[in-house]
């Protein structure tokens, strides 16, 4: 069986028509609307279609992340995948698109309300939900401090049963159809996708794309009218009932090829590779359905299934390529260490900090800080009757180290210097100081004569 060559265009079906129409007039790298543009559609169908594997069935949910710096078109390419599928799936997305979703209590507890809210309506029980994250660094920020979130995500994607407990009680979501979409720099990847939450499988349910960049069109320029009957006809088809898509005969040949591929790539890349893209086979699948759903089908075909596994290798590709530029850039950036933060700080200060002046700058705890070496802890009265934690640095532990002593070896004799000749005493001969000159005599200056007086004897 044939695979596709990268150099073959990946856009298939109504929507890689609809793609292709308006590449010309976006701004934007095409790949980014196309993947955009299916992530929409597997939300909205993945409330009745599922797809066979192995003797059980799963989600088509198909989760993405456009990768790119500022400005090269990620808005864009999310605005041209809504031209493409608005037709169709306008309503939809009013009503079932969400953001903020920052902890796993608050995405259960989202599901929960909305499953409540149609388990009495005439279409019955819609738990479909389409997420979408432009600024996805954000998120990653605030759900560091919720270590659930991570786990719900896995388990939505799985398509499994979601579980939370309030104080109104328990709250249960059964086969749960979400799907995230998200944008986010290279940099913020670096800094904010976790190598301990990837180990866990929480990334490679996420399909990342590099967007390249693009020439500049002028701001007059608009999308192009698209035919948007094929894919409106389409949708009306997968949501009528439920229906399960499963590989025809010609497509079982290249699935296993498919599945050899996933498990080479697990085997010989770096495991800080490898757990990006552990899940290459069932996205493919995952791909290949909705590509089959677009066209109206239960059966994914070769060629259905080429097409999507041709995606998912650009995905590995750039999942590879994300990766390696991350882990570069960690390299560069290294860390302070806890003690190196608390040392700055208390320095910063003279020497002697309270701990409202350290705590709050070195992310930690109090028992944290108080526990590491060099580190003297004083308590003082405090002005509200609460004593003053006073933090400052051993005096040891500043003291510059020892001066390792030097080997004994003794140095190489070195050669007396020859005594020099005697030489005559020089006389020194007196020169007699030059005689002063006598001061002049000034000569007296003559006093009027005293008048006679008869009282002087008085006087």
């Amino acid at each position: 069986m044939r695979i596709i060559k990268d150099t073959e265009p990946m856009f298939y079906g109504p929507i890689g028509a609809a793609v292709a129409r308006i590449a010309p007039f976006a701004e934007t790298d095409p790949l980014g609307i196309y993947v955009a543009a299916l992530t929409l559609w597997s939300a909205a169908i993945s409330g009745t279609v599922r797809v066979a594997s192995r003797g059980s069935t799963r989600p088509v949910l198909v989760w993405s992340a456009l990768v790119a710096r500022s400005g090269r078109g990620k808005g864009e390419a999310l605005r041209g995948a809504h031209h493409v599928v608005g037709q169709a799936l306008d309503r939809f997305l009013h009503t079932h698109t969400i953001s903020g979703i920052t902890s796993g209590a608050s995405l259960v507890n989202h599901l929960w309300e909305q499953q409540e809210a149609t388990s009495e309506t005439e279409q019955g029980r819609d738990v479909r939900s389409l997420v979408l994250e432009e600024e996805w660094s954000e998120i990653l920020k605030r759900t560091k401090r919720d270590t659930s979130f991570t786990t719900k995500l896995r388990t939505a994607w799985d398509g499994a049963t979601l579980r939370n407990t309030t104080k109104e009680g328990p709250q249960e979501v059964k086969a749960p159809a979400m799907v995230l979409h998200a944008h986010i720099t290279p940099s913020d990847w670096a800094t904010y996708v976790a190598q301990s939450d990837a180990a866990g499988g929480s990334y490679n349910r996420i399909l990342p794309f590099l967007l390249a960049a693009v020439p500049m069109m002028d701001d007059e320029v608009q999308f192009p009218p698209v035919e948007g009957e094929a894919l409106t006809e389409a949708y009306k088809w997968a949501t009528a009932k439920p229906r399960v898509v499963t590989l025809s005969e010609d497509a079982k040949p290249l699935w296993r090829i498919v599945r050899r591929y996933a498990r080479i790539l697990s085997e010989t890349l770096p495991e800080d590779q490898a757990v990006f893209i552990e899940r290459t086979a069932e996205q493919t699948l995952r791909v290949a359905a909705c590509l089959a759903a677009s066209e109206r089908s239960e059966l994914i075909t070769a060629g259905r299934l080429n097409a999507a596994f041709n995606l998912v290798r650009r995905s590995v590709q750039d999942a590879v390529q994300i990766v390696t530029r991350a882990a570069k850039q960690r390299a560069k950036k290294q860390p302070l260490s806890l003690a190196d933060k608390v040392r700055a700080r208390v320095l910063m200060h003279g020497g002697r900090a309270t701990s409202s002046q350290v705590l709050p700058y070195v992310g930690a705890t109090a028992a944290e800080v108080k526990a590491l070496p060099g580190i003297v802890v004083e308590h003082g009265k405090g002005t509200g009757g609460r004593p003053t934690v006073i933090l400052s640095l051993d005096d040891a532990d500043d003291r510059a180290p020892a001066a390792e002593p030097e080997p004994d070896v003794k140095p190489d004799p070195v050669p007396a210097p020859e005594p020099r000749k005697a030489t005559p005493p020089t006389r020194l001969r007196t020169v007699p100081a030059p005689a002063k000159k006598p001061a002049p005599v000034q000569p007296a200056r003559p006093r009027p004569a005293r008048s006679e007086n008869m009282f002087f004897s008085v006087l």
